[in-house]
């Protein structure tokens, strides 16, 4: 058994002017997106998602890795990942977080890019043309700022009421021009002030 795809959908987005200043090395950011039907419904309350899980997210992890990769011109030029769902009106946010919160599914998108930070994420409820939001950071540093970003997008007939939007983010850069340090820039000025 495998997911019931709808459409495959995907958002490039370059950015060379940040701020009103150019930049000599433009950020892109890709977006994947799948549209499944939801397995869970017409059920009623299903208690183990595990089956549907087992059979299923492995194999479109792998296939959602391999055409962002391509997407952006490999998984070497990725700093930036990140993933999202979106359930429709007559799911559960459950259903969304079963799909993208495994293993079977996110190891794939770790293990191509070599990353060591984990998958940011989110998962929401929505109808046709909701904004989709993938949350970023760096593939192996969680604590540089400059690489919290966020590439939003949408789908105009998606998720209708019985479907899931499963999407995976990745960006070549961090925002342009970024200026407010990282995680252990303020830890140390902290650390300076308490000591004084």
């Amino acid at each position: 058994m495998s997911f019931e795809i709808r459409k495959i959908v995907s958002y490039v987005e370059e950015t060379f002017i940040e701020g009103g200043k150019a930049t000599d090395k433009p950020v892109t950011m890709v977006g994947l997106a799948v549209v499944i039907k939801n397995p869970w419904l017409g059920r009623g309350f299903v208690e183990d998602l595990k089956p549907e899980i087992k059979a299923n997210c492995s194999d479109l992890g792998a296939m959602m890795v391999e055409r962002l990769t391509a997407a952006i011109g490999g998984a070497n030029k990725i700093e930036a990942y990140g993933k999202a769902a979106v359930v429709g009106a007559d799911g559960e946010i459950e259903h969304a977080s079963a799909v993208i919160h495994t293993l079977r599914f996110g190891n794939h998108y770790r293990q191509a890019v070599n990353a060591k930070s984990y998958l940011s994420f989110t998962n929401k409820r929505g109808g046709p043309g909701t904004s989709i939001q993938i949350p970023m950071m760096h593939k192996d540093d969680e604590g540089l700022r400059s690489h919290y970003i966020t590439l939003e997008m949408q789908i105009e007939d998606a998720p209708r009421a019985d479907e899931i939007i499963v999407v995976l983010g990745a960006a070549n850069g961090g925002r342009l021009h970024p200026r407010i340090g990282n995680r252990y820039i303020d830890l140390e000025e902290l650390a300076a002030e308490q000591a004084q």
